[in-house]
């Protein structure tokens, strides 16, 4: 497995995923319900206007740069505050309350038949496709969810025929399914499965290790992991890891997170006894992703330095304990992923003299530039990913953000390209130099994603496995638009529809985005979408830059002080639904999650006409002190740091939290977070709708909605996910007013 899909588990993906029932008391593991009701009755027939939480303010004013910032509700950062859990516990009850004479019962119910099929292969995601399958040691190794399950169990067969038997459950780990499994990796004969778990949602892991064979737990344990890929040695006798010092002092799941190291674990030793691999106590903000070499001989750690997709390339000598750590590409100026080696040649993928990427031959006995050798050229379609099997190189392109793959040799020759079931999505092709076969995912947004086998030998791609879901794609379809953004970019969005739809301007529409982090959304299918899309809806997803479907300048675009490009993007694409008669203004809504989140809370604020509702999930919403939590500071690459004056003053224009107006006539709003969100402080969420609800002075719900036992958003249970989703329709269905179809089943009250 390339470098690349590991570190895609680790500290890249920071940017880059509840169960309230609809009256108190909360149901067990979720936001406690208020001691008092807070939502006031209103007269037959008066505008609907509801009576929120008192939330106290403090005198805390911050000075950047001369400018003075208020920041009244900086006590909701202590998430041990008694007064912070009454707040929460009360905004659940206005909100839960709000929902009760709305379709949420029948819209619960027709979500849970459509989550309710067989899933093989691939991991929970709001927006980008996720592989859980991979071969090792001749071993296949998938996820398999009988549907409604919690979290998807761990299986293996000896052979693409043979029997899948049970690895591990992570459903017995916990009653209500909150603890879920995060890394994985198998060792080299595929005898030995060590696994991460999250602890209702957190970013730190517990690693253990199966034995394939038998079906239990070995002894070891590694505790406090965060931001971690597991990659063993050749011999299987111990892994690498990453992981912070144990936090001291304070709440574990704020605490700010520096000096990352790297560890090897030798199996059947505790952990105080795992050997420090690796740190740098000059860089603080150095993170370390190991993975060693298809023959053994190297330890090659890709170093990041927050969420920048520059990094450096180091590696180890493993044939000499006493070997030191080379430097090979020592400067952060170009993004470097290694894919595999042969002898002392390595294959990486980067962005170096190719702004949409190319892969590389480096001999690491010359590694000057002048030596390197194109194995894959530069293209007009942006390389997102790649990997080495049977000494050729897949290559997944995005060609205007939908996939592409093909194959080339070593030498640099075309192969073949690999012909794909339509416009959609693919991930995987994991694997080694020498491995014959792998595996991969392909979905679009009206069909599920669906597990192949791909012969790396002959070229074949056969289906390995194959989901059924109850629900019919033949009356939708997906078509591709451009449309002009503020400074003249031309922006690409998915939009999916019913064949036939009539262009009247009357359609409730969901307008889904993210740009940032170079993080590319391509077509995927959820069960939301498919909802959706039955209630009658237009979905769209748009292609904003700050992402990565175009390259460097693409991202570079949306990044620091070109930000605002990102909003005026997203609000360019709701111009282009309504003017193009998808929707109208009352009808329209915007959602994304985390950078997306921020997004929505940003662009609802600076264009409040032009939407119906909006839905901000997990956002970055204080953006003057995101980098004061957890990882937050690892996102200064992307959106520039309060330090600078310069980026200072960009970000202040931006920021949520600073841009609320009293007297704007905003959208509906219903914003989600949850406590355990050690990823985007929840803080950032909890400030944002106490500032929201005291300026807002119009009738429309000014909501959040606050879980426990829940997290960013990875490893979330299917349960939670169906309670979230049933709020968020029910919140679009009344604030839009969307009829739910009879066909739903359920109530149109209350559960």
């Amino acid at each position: 497995m390339s470098l690349r899909r590991l570190a895609a588990l680790s500290l890249t993906t920071l940017v880059a995923a509840c169960s309230q029932q609809a009256a108190p008391p909360a149901a067990s593991g979720d936001a406690a319900a208020a001691p008092t009701a807070v939502a006031s009755a209103v007269p037959a027939g008066a505008p609907s206007k509801l009576v929120y939480p008192e939330a106290k303010t403090v005198d805390t004013v911050d000075d950047y740069h001369g400018t003075k910032v208020a920041d009244p509700y900086r006590w909701m950062e202590d998430l041990d505050s008694p007064e912070l859990a009454t707040w929460i516990a009360a905004e659940n009850q206005v909100t839960q309350g709000y929902l009760a004479d709305s379709p949420r019962a029948a819209l619960k119910s027709r979500l849970t038949q459509l989550w309710n099929f067989e899933r093989f292969g691939v991991r929970p995601s709001p927006s980008q496709l996720e592989i859980e399958a991979f071969i090792e040691g001749g071993r296949y190794f998938f996820t398999r969810n009988d549907g409604l399950q919690n979290q998807s169990p761990w299986y293996w067969q000896a052979g693409a025929d043979a029997q899948p038997q049970m690895l591990l459950d992570p459903n017995t780990l916990s009653a209500d399914g909150t603890i879920a499994l995060a890394e994985y990796a198998a060792s080299r004969d595929g005898k030995l499965f060590a696994y991460s778990l999250s602890d209702g949602g957190s970013d730190w892991r517990t690693i253990r290790v199966r034995d394939v064979d038998g079906g239990k737990d070995l002894a070891d344990e590694v505790k406090w992991a965060k931001f971690t890929n597991i990659s063993w040695s050749a011999s299987g006798d111990g892994f690498y890891y990453s992981r912070f010092d144990e936090p001291k002092g304070e709440n574990e799941l704020k605490a700010l997170n520096k000096f990352q190291k790297l560890y090897f674990h030798a199996l059947g030793t505790p952990q105080d006894k795992d050997v420090l691999v690796y740190e740098r106590k000059d860089q603080p903000d150095w993170g370390f992703g190991a993975n060693v070499s298809g023959d053994g001989k190297y330890l090659v750690i890709s170093v990041s330095l927050g969420t920048d997709e520059r990094n450096l390339l180091f590696f180890k000598d493993l044939a000499n304990p006493k070997s030191k750590v080379v430097e090979l590409l020592p400067k952060f100026e170009a993004a470097y992923e290694f894919l595999g080696s042969e002898g002392s040649t390595f294959y990486v993928r980067t962005d170096d003299g190719a702004e949409r990427y190319r892969v590389v031959a480096i001999d690491v006995a010359k590694p000057q530039k002048a030596n390197w050798k194109d194995v894959v050229p530069p293209s007009d379609a942006t390389l997102v990913a790649a990997s080495l099997v049977n000494h050729q190189v897949i290559s997944s392109y995005l060609k205007d953000a939908h996939s592409v793959v093909s194959v080339h040799g070593l030498d640099g020759s075309a192969v073949r390209e690999i012909a794909l079931p339509g416009l959609g999505t693919v991930d995987g092709f994991a694997g080694g130099i020498d491995d014959r076969e792998t595996l991969f995912a392909f979905s679009s947004y009206t069909v599920p994603a669906t597990l192949y086998r791909y012969d790396a030998e002959s070229g074949e791609a056969t289906v390995f496995r194959q989901p059924k879901v109850a629900f019919d794609a033949s009356p939708y379809e997906t078509t591709q638009k451009f449309f002009t953004s503020k400074d003249g970019t031309r922006v690409p969005m998915f939009v999916t529809v019913r064949k036939g739809l009539v262009l009247d301007g009357s359609h409730p529409a969901l307008l889904y985005g993210y740009g940032g982090f170079n993080v590319s959304y391509t077509p995927l299918f959820q069960p939301t979408t498919a909802a959706w899309l039955e209630m009658g809806g237009v979905y769209a997803v748009v292609n904003l830059r700050g992402g990565g479907e175009y390259g460097k300048a693409w991202h570079e675009a949306g990044m620091k002080t070109h930000k605002q490009n990102v909003f005026d993007d997203f609000a360019a694409a709701g111009e282009y639904l309504i003017s193009e008669k998808y929707t109208n203004p009352n009808k329209l809504a915007i959602t994304g999650r985390s950078n997306g989140g921020l997004l929505v809370g940003a662009t609802m604020l600076q264009r409040p006409e032009l939407f119906g509702a909006a839905v901000p999930q997990v956002g970055v919403m204080d953006m003057l002190r995101f980098r004061e939590f957890t990882i937050g500071w690892a996102w200064e690459s992307d959106y520039g740091s309060v330090k600078d004056a310069a980026e200072f003053k960009a970000i202040h224009a931006y920021s949520p939290l600073h841009n609320i107006k009293p007297g704007q006539p905003y959208p509906a709003t219903l914003v989600t977070t949850a406590e355990r969100d050690d990823r985007v402080f929840p803080a950032h969420s909890f400030k944002f709708a106490a500032a929201l609800q005291q300026a807002y002075e119009g009738s429309k719900p000014m909501l959040i909605r606050i879980d426990t036992r829940a997290g960013h958003g990875s490893g979330k249970p299917t349960s939670k996910l169906i309670e979230e989703w049933a709020d968020i329709f029910a919140f679009l269905a009344k604030t839009l007013e969307v009829k739910v179809p009879d066909s739903f089943g359920g109530t149109a009250g209350q559960d």
